[in-house]
């Protein structure tokens, strides 16, 4: 296929899968992810330099078109301009991950996290966890250090991903400490999924239907090595009746004090490590993927708009990256052994899982596709096929002297850099107060 055909084909697959955008917006949103994926960049001067070599066409109409896709529709020429509205668009993308999904396996894990891109964004997102990946689907962009609760923002973007899930597929929702809340966990049971929430310590507890005293969690879980859990009543000031996981591995320096509506016996606290994934897909989106921690963009509604193409890109390369582990293990029964240890598969006189993936479902998936481009084939649109979710946590292994040197090394250059700019802005305020 020729990169002119191959580009339609992308168009005309986004389409199907967000049907509510306008043929322009669905083309300039394949232009945009086709050149992440190609460039392993989101800035726009990198996108613009390699389509218009591929594509041959003007840089200055490419690079129009890539703009204006993310302006307002009061920023555009013209009096009968539409802007995209990426909320729109957070249902679709979860139907399009549920589309591909593989039959038989009707589970689903969310993570919520936030991140922040130095002293000008905060992105609040959810992501679908894959294999070690976090695909996002839904997010809100604002200015950092913007005033006011994320409460309503938080319950705008679980209510707009809950529209494009099946109502019999079982979904957990997790989210760290700093985002739990009582009315967090109640809008997840309201929306029909299961919570699973890691809670501060230090909480007061005590089994439901007692009437002995709260006592803290350390009473319960004393030592590392140790784990609990059974339906309690937990809180001083807001009671909350759930199911409490007490889980302390070995190598861990704190507890994971997780809450679900799910019996005790149909839970695991294994499935918290999953909510790690999502880290993992920050950094995608920044220094190992898409290199969005260099974007010049200062308005968070464009920014957000921004997200939307870096999702769909995502979305492709992670699908695609799956599917290729996926038929790789199929084919080397070793191999997917390996693979299903390091998802807590207890082997028989192995304490620890063998080594697990050598390549993230991220980096394979965009190499399959720009290999497959570079062979002139059929693009690949990649399909979702689950693992089975952990069941066993393994103890942290101690990092090893040149690690600990390295960490040390790194840390001590960025209190560095940071002493350098607090002395050059204090300079600054210096020549402005004395001219």
């Amino acid at each position: 296929m020729s990169p002119t055909e191959t580009i339609a084909y992308w168009q005309r697959e986004i389409s199907v899968h967000l049907p509510h955008l306008s043929r322009p917006q669905a083309a300039v949103l394949a232009l945009w992810s086709y050149g992440m994926v190609l460039s392993q960049s989101c800035g726009m001067t990198t996108i613009v330099c390699l389509l218009a070599k591929v594509l041959a066409c003007p840089k200055t109409n490419l690079r129009q078109r890539l703009r204006e896709w993310c302006y307002d529709a009061k920023d555009k020429a013209g009096s009968k301009r539409a802007e995209l509205e990426p909320e729109a668009c957070f249902a679709p993308l979860v139907g399009w991950i549920i589309s591909r999904w593989a039959s038989g396996s009707h589970q689903l894990a969310l993570a919520l996290d936030a991140t922040t891109l130095s002293k000008r964004f905060t992105v609040l997102a959810i992501s679908v966890q894959y294999r070690g990946c976090a695909i996002p689907v839904a997010w809100y962009v604002m200015k950092a250090h913007q005033k006011g609760t994320w409460r309503p923002h938080w319950e705008r973007l679980l209510r707009a991903v809950e529209r494009g899930i099946p109502g019999e597929w079982m979904v957990i929702v997790m989210a760290d400490r700093g985002l739990y809340a009582p009315w967090l966990y109640q809008q997840i049971v309201e929306l029909g999924w299961h919570p699973f929430l890691r809670v501060t310590e230090p909480i007061f507890l005590r089994p439901q239907g007692s009437q002995e005293p709260l006592r803290k969690v350390a009473e319960w879980v004393k030592e590392p090595g140790e784990q609990w859990r059974g339906k309690v009543e937990c809180g001083q000031e807001e009671r909350l009746c759930c199911t409490m996981l007490i889980c302390w591995e070995k190598g861990y320096d704190e507890r994971w004090v997780i809450v679900t509506d799910l019996l005790p016996e149909e839970s695991q606290a294994a499935w918290y490590s999953m909510r790690f994934w999502i880290e993992g897909g920050f950094k995608d989106q920044k220094r190992g993927g898409w290199q969005w921690h260099q974007t010049k963009m200062r308005d968070p509604k464009r920014a957000g708009r921004l997200w939307l193409a870096m999702a769909v890109a995502t979305l492709w390369v992670v699908g695609v990256g799956g599917n290729g582990e996926a038929e790789e293990e199929a084919q080397k029964p070793a191999a997917g052994a390996c693979r299903q240890q390091e998802q807590g598969e207890s082997v028989p006189g192995q304490e620890r899982p063998l080594r697990g993936r050598e390549e993230s479902c991220f980096l394979r998936g965009r190499l399959l596709i720009v290999a497959t481009m570079v062979r002139a084939e059929p693009l690949p649109l990649g399909r979702f096929v689950p693992q089975a979710w952990p069941t066993k946590l393994y103890p942290v292994l101690k990092a090893s002297a040149a690690w600990a040197k390295r960490k040390r090394e790194k840390q001590q250059r960025r209190r560095e850099k940071l002493r350098r700019k607090e002395r050059k802005r204090a300079q600054k305020r210096r020549q402005k107060t004395y001219p």
